[in-house]
Formats: structure tokens, sequence, C-alpha cells
């Protein structure tokens, strides 16, 4: 059986809200600076109700990174296996960006193989002085989706910006509730957050698909798929 096949106790059918692959096959890609899905209505209710309710500390709050996420590895948090364990709606979001209709959908959309890739879900909390310098995610990341979680009123603004290798800000996904930008990343997809006001705190739930060559492996949701499909 698949990680996408299997449940744990109490988890709900990762199909029951799971709406992401009918509405990716609908979604036409924006090309400007490069290929990207915005999408709206992204998560079930009850993942979102989980991630929204999910408090990892003061701790995992991140002002001012110095333009990246690495230099607070220590304070990240991930939908890992002891998160699934604990709270079976992530267990059935994680159940449900595994399964093989989600991976089909991307694989189709984006053009891409997921067959035997990794899943990463990292939920990110970003305060006021938060930036991100400009970088594209090449190298084992073989999907990117940024998902915005927050409901303050300023939050329309604060989603992730599309970049010039410079950092100049070319295209701003928003950051509507539940809204998200999709992109493969490649050399050209420049991305980041242009340091502007955070009047509370910025939510967003990271979805990465990673090769073999991913290390942390702490920080996956599922490990990578063994063998291809016939």
């Amino acid at each position: 059986m698949s990680h996408g096949d299997s449940l744990s106790q109490g988890a709900v059918s990762p199909d029951a809200e799971f709406a992401l692959p009918a509405l990716l096959a609908r979604t036409a890609a924006a090309r400007t600076p490069y290929a990207h899905w915005l999408l709206d209505d992204v998560l079930p209710a009850s993942a979102c109700a989980a991630l929204e309710e999910w408090d990892p500390g003061a701790q995992a709050i991140a002002g001012d990174v110095e333009g990246r996420r690495e230099t607070r590895n220590a304070h990240r948090v991930f939908v890992n296996a002891e998160t699934r364990a604990r709270d079976p709606r992530l267990d059935s979001l994680a159940h449900a960006f595994d399964s093989e209709a989600m991976r089909r959908a991307f694989e189709q959309s984006c053009g891409i193989a997921l067959d035997t890739a990794a899943l990463r879900l990292e939920l990110c909390l970003d305060t006021d002085g938060f930036w991100l310098a400009p970088h594209t995610d090449i190298g084992a990341k073989k999907l990117t989706l940024l998902v915005s979680l927050s409901r303050e009123a300023d939050a329309i603004d604060w989603g992730t910006d599309l970049m010039t290798p410079q950092g100049e800000s070319v295209a701003r996904a928003p950051g509507t509730f539940n809204s998200a930008v999709l992109f493969i990343p490649a050399d050209d997809t420049w991305h980041g957050f242009v340091r502007r006001p955070i009047n509370g705190v910025r939510r967003t739930l990271i979805v990465n698909f990673v090769d073999d060559s991913w290390r942390a492996v702490h920080e996956l949701a599922f490990g990578p798929r063994a063998g291809t499909r016939h």
C-alpha cells in the first residue's frame, strides 16, 4: 500500500474535502515573470482550522531572518510523522498531497515527474521585520506551493513576491486567506518577500516535493517512494 492509500486511525479520507486536483486542472498558468499558478480555496476547511490552531510557541515566529529561513533552522516546524500522529486533520492533509491523484494533477498541469518524490510540508510564522532575499528553490525541490493562511486586514499584501535576481518585485501573489502560488523551481524562478509591514503574524504553509538528495528527513511528511510507475 502506498503512502497516499493508507490512513492513520481517526483520519478522514484525503479525498473527502480536497478539491485541489480539480482546481489545478482548470487553472491556466500565468507567464510573467515565469510560469506560475494562482489558486484560491486551496485547502479543506479542516486543514485550515488545524493550521490556524497550531501554536508551536514564540520561538517559531520569525522576524528578521537576514533574508534566509536557514538562519532559524532550529526553530522551524513541519507536518512530519510526529505532527501527523498528533492531529488527524493534518495527517489527512498530508495523505491528500501525497495521493496518486494529487501527484498526477501536478504532473499533468506542470509537466514534471513526481512518482518517487518525497513530500515536505512546513508551517511558517513571520512577523514584522521579516524579509526574504531572492532565491529560486532550484536543487532538491521539484515543486513549490505557498499557501497563505493569514486573516489580518493587511494580509492581502503579504503574498510571495515574484522577483528579478536583483530582488525587484515583478509580481506579487495575493495574500488572501487560503490562496496560493505554485511554480516549478528552475533557474529563473526568483522569489522572496520584500520587507514591508506585517501587523500580526504572516502564516504560510510551504508544500514541496523533493528528490532523494534531501537529507533533512525529519522534516518530511513522507519519504521518497520506491520505484516508478508502469
